[in-house]
């Protein structure tokens, strides 16, 4: 359904502007943006995908990922269709790149998504898949709700947003994970038809200004972003701007939408950025996509005891004692933890509202 929609002006030649995102499409009437979802209607803009989903399903958390906010509980998840930037690697694109209604099969308000994931014992919401900015007011209305339920919402998002919708949105969600998918504005400009700079105001926005969890993912592609200088580069940006604590993942790519020339990243690569990022004083570093027990566990900081073993999805050793603190040492491990880890594991559940 149309639902009416918030952060837009209207311009002196008559057109909409749409002010969610940089891109600020200029829109005449009856024309849609290029996430597709946000279109001008008389004297507006509307989200013509409120109320609609692709689909639900339950996931480990740690597939979002998120290691560092309730370890190994179970989280429902859900997108809509379309996006804001138009990454030719994109790994959902059946569903962010959707200029078919008929894909969004499931019709829920945000109350029937808080009720499903408070029946089916999930601990969280994760608004993912396709990214939730572009369906800002659907998102809040569903956050809003599970908060009133102790469900926590939680944004799968490439931080692609402007700032007035920007606050709304995150304050609104109690975790995150952004993808910095590169770090250089020739691989947003060229690869994703974005800007790195927004992005990089959206990072230093939620480490400074808000109580959100977050933590990082960068998808590396073989000759795109995975050179040691940019990943040296990056890596140094994130401890001097965000500090030492985000958790920083870096995901295998394999060959899908427009990028299928280029090769699987090698796991040499993976393990190549995470000695990268921990000498430059990243603590948390893991590999994704990947087998890689390793890369995949949380180790103290401080005195590098294994705190949370994980192989893939499932999670084995747990050494933190009740305020989050290596039992060994006593050094924080940074997030939302509870006394003891969830059992979910690694199984993906359809559900249907």
């Amino acid at each position: 359904m149309d639902y009416p929609g918030r952060y837009w002006q209207k311009l002196n030649d008559g057109r909409m502007q749409c002010d969610v995102c940089p891109r600020q499409c200029k829109l005449h009437d009856g024309q849609r943006g290029l996430c597709f979802v946000r279109q001008a209607e008389g004297d507006q803009i509307v989200l013509t995908t409120y109320g609609r989903s692709s689909g639900f399903c339950i996931d480990p958390i740690e597939k979002k990922p998120l290691n560092h906010f309730l370890p190994g509980t179970p989280i429902l998840s859900f997108g809509t269709a379309g996006c804001n930037l138009t990454c030719k690697f994109c790994q959902n694109w059946d569903i962010s790149k959707s200029r078919e209604f008929d894909r969004l099969t499931e019709t829920a308000s945000p109350e029937m998504i808080a009720n499903a994931a408070k029946a089916n014992g999930c601990r969280s919401v994760a608004f993912t898949y396709n990214d939730p900015v572009i369906f800002l007011e659907y998102a809040v209305d569903v956050a809003q709700a599970c908060l009133e339920l102790d469900i926590r919402p939680i944004a799968v998002t490439a931080g692609y947003v402007l700032s007035e919708a920007r606050a709304e949105f995150f304050q609104n969600m109690d975790a995150a994970n952004v993808d910095l998918k590169a770090f250089s504005e020739k691989f947003y400009k060229k690869i994703c038809g974005g800007e790195l700079a927004a992005v990089l105001e959206t990072l230093e926005y939620l480490k400074h200004e808000t109580e959100v969890w977050f933590e990082l993912t960068t998808l590396l592609i073989p000759g795109e972003n995975d050179s040691p200088q940019e990943l040296q580069a990056m890596t140094e940006w994130i401890v001097e701007h965000l500090g030492p604590d985000v958790p920083l993942h870096f995901s295998a790519f394999h060959p899908d939408w427009k990028m299928r020339d280029k090769a699987n990243t090698p796991h040499s690569t993976l393990r190549q950025a995470r000695k990268i990022a921990l000498s430059n004083g990243v603590r948390y570093v893991y590999l994704g996509n990947v087998h890689d027990k390793p890369g995949s566990s949380t180790y103290c900081h401080q005195c590098r005891e294994l705190l949370i073993g994980r192989d893939w999805y499932e999670l084995s050793d747990w050494n933190l004692n009740e305020e989050g603190h290596c039992i060994s040492c006593g050094a924080e491990c940074p997030g939302f933890f509870e006394k003891q880890h969830g059992d979910w594991g690694a199984k993906r559940l359809p559900v249907c509202l």
